[in-house]
């Protein structure tokens, strides 16, 4: 404490100096429009500069985020890869084949909302990228929703949270085939809907799509069975899905194309006798 005392006492002429250079600055920035304007200004391009430098050490460190995102994938297919033995790659040859009917392309997500009952994403790929309505959006971890509109460069994903958003799925152990729909009370969670209640169905059960439909292949994930209760008519389920995504934080995701989409639909058009 003394010697802060001697310091002040050693330069108090410095320090008034300081003092009062400080409020004739502040008194000047006040009473004259112009040197406020230029002070305003000058802070903005500091505080700028801060907020950019901060923007950018917070894209830097979600790097970390992605790259586990991008292991895990990796984990995924290289288990995928490495459990397939030599007898199951003759045997499925057809089945393998059938895989290249559905082509991938990589997008990122410029606009995401989830906190409305009808909710969008629009992401930064569009008909120059060949992309077209009704092919899916997922990420490695699980389904986003489907593409409902497209302009030159962007598209507009319907979201699995919204309550236009039906899609076909299933229960991953077994063939009990569903729709997933989204009740707009919580962005973690979605529905599953029509499934018979004969089904052996259990906490903690993986939900898939179903297949059957000319926009997801078989099999991607969605999520896991929180709850479940008999609906109204006695006769069904209503599964309570516990999302593998967080919608609300969604950068990346793939757009799939299923190539038979075409050939598909023409044969489920009805004929004119």
């Amino acid at each position: 404490m003394q010697q802060i005392i001697n310091f002040v006492l050693r330069n108090k002429t410095f320090l008034v100096f300081l003092l009062l250079f400080g409020l004739s600055l502040f008194f000047t920035i006040q009473s004259h429009s112009y040197h406020k304007s230029k002070y305003i200004h000058s802070s903005n391009l500091v505080t700028g500069g801060v907020y950019q430098v901060a923007n950018g050490i917070g894209q830097y460190f979600n790097l970390t985020n992605e790259n586990k995102a991008l292991l895990e994938e990796n984990r995924m297919l290289k288990s995928i890869v490495y459990n397939l033995d030599l007898d199951t790659v003759n045997i499925q040859i057809d089945s393998i084949k059938l895989d290249s009917a559905y082509k991938f392309r990589t997008a990122q997500v410029f606009k995401n909302s989830y906190s409305h009952s009808t909710n969008y994403l629009t992401i930064n790929k569009g008909k120059r990228d060949s992309i077209k309505i009704d092919y899916g959006v997922i990420t490695s971890k699980g389904i986003v929703g489907i593409v409902e509109n497209t302009s030159q460069n962007f598209s507009s994903v319907l979201s699995i949270l919204n309550t236009r958003s039906r899609i076909n799925a299933q229960l991953k152990k077994t063939n009990h085939i569903g729709s997933l729909v989204w009740n707009t009370e919580s962005a973690e969670f979605a529905q599953l809907i029509d499934i018979s209640k004969f089904a052996p169905l259990a906490i903690g059960d993986t939900i898939v799509t179903g297949g059957q439909s000319t926009i997801f292949p078989k099999g991607v994930l969605i999520g896991t069975v929180n709850s479940y209760k008999i609906d109204s008519g006695g006769d069904n389920y209503v599964v309570n899905v516990k999302l593998f995504n967080d919608m609300t934080n969604i950068g990346h995701v793939y757009v799939v194309e299923n190539l038979q989409a075409t050939e598909i639909k023409s044969l489920q058009k009805p004929k004119d006798d």
